[in-house]
């Protein structure tokens, strides 16, 4: 299976067996709330919204909808809403997690609590998925908001948290892309010494359920056209799935080029924790948060 837009991501969301339930902190947030009572209304997930209650029914009142009293718990304080909906998911109230309207830092802090959050003592890292009007299937470019200078070992991790991921989806083989700025191994240049590594890992066995070619160019990767006229052979070539990229800049930058100058559609969550984490930023609109709990949902629903 891959998927080319994010209406396929969506059936496949809407076509699971049951329904994922996610626990929103600090729900009290106009766009949030938008984003879930869709999800709510398409059948691809149950909002459960913890933070103030006041405020919260304020939007839902607002909106002219309405949550069971059971689905929401009046935390006013962001801090302790964060604690409470990570505790949602370790009991198994909910399946995944969604920021609502509070800092990033204060999520992450109750996430990787050692004794009460949803670490799994590895690294996790920023999953974005992009519906790029030039591109033939969906892009996920990594990392570009979690890992700032990963070494070899936190690249792979970020590799098999992105495959892994895919796979939950439903992708059966992702073709990956460990981008610099040149197609050839020079030891000059740290990254492509990487990228030629992790491919290696791969070919041995040691990176599994994908295909890695590095290092490859970002145009080599996203263009079969160009990779033929550099005579650069490689079943990756122009088909790639995801573009793993040096660093957190190389990343961050590829993924704003994407949406700002090439008018992408995106979605994004954390990955390689016990669950998915909606980590939207507090600007982003409803539609992004919306796209970004049906991914989250379909692999949860896994």
């Amino acid at each position: 299976m891959v998927y080319s837009t994010f209406q396929e991501l969506i059936l496949a969301a809407k076509g699971k067996p049951h329904i994922a339930r996610m626990a929103v902190a600090a729900a009290g947030d106009e766009h949030t709330i938008q984003a879930a009572l869709k999800a709510r209304e398409e059948g691809i997930a149950i909002p459960i919204l913890v933070g103030d209650k006041a405020a919260i029914n304020s939007i839902l009142s607002a909106l002219g909808q309405s949550v069971p009293a059971e689905d929401i718990y009046d935390v006013a304080d962001p801090i302790q809403a964060a604690h409470k909906a990570v505790e949602l998911v370790r009991n198994g109230t909910a399946h995944f997690l969604m920021k609502g309207l509070l800092d990033t830092s204060v999520l992450l802090k109750a996430v990787v609590d050692k004794d009460h959050g949803l670490g799994k003592g590895g690294v996790m890292s920023h999953f974005t998925i992009f519906e790029v009007p030039s591109y033939h299937k969906l892009l996920v470019p990594v990392d570009g908001g979690m890992v700032t200078y990963p070494t070899l070992e936190q690249k792979k991790c970020i590799l098999e948290n992105t495959v892994n991921t895919m796979r939950d989806m439903g992708y059966d083989c992702p073709k990956v892309g460990v981008v610099t700025c040149v197609e050839k191994l020079n030891p000059k240049m740290p990254e492509t010494v990487d990228a030629d590594t992790l491919k290696q890992m791969n070919l041995r066995g040691e990176i599994t359920g994908c295909t890695v070619e590095g290092p490859i160019s970002y145009d080599c990767a996203v263009s079969k056209e160009i990779a033929e006229h550099k005579g650069f052979k490689s079943p990756c070539a122009g088909d790639c799935d995801i573009l793993l990229a040096p660093n957190i800049h190389a990343g961050n930058i590829m993924g704003k080029m994407l949406a700002v100058t090439c008018g992408a559609t995106m979605a994004g969550f954390i990955v390689g924790a016990r669950c998915p984490i909606v980590m939207t930023s507090r600007g982003a609109t409803a539609k992004e948060k919306y796209l970004s709990i049906v991914i989250s949902a379909l692999a949860a629903q896994q």
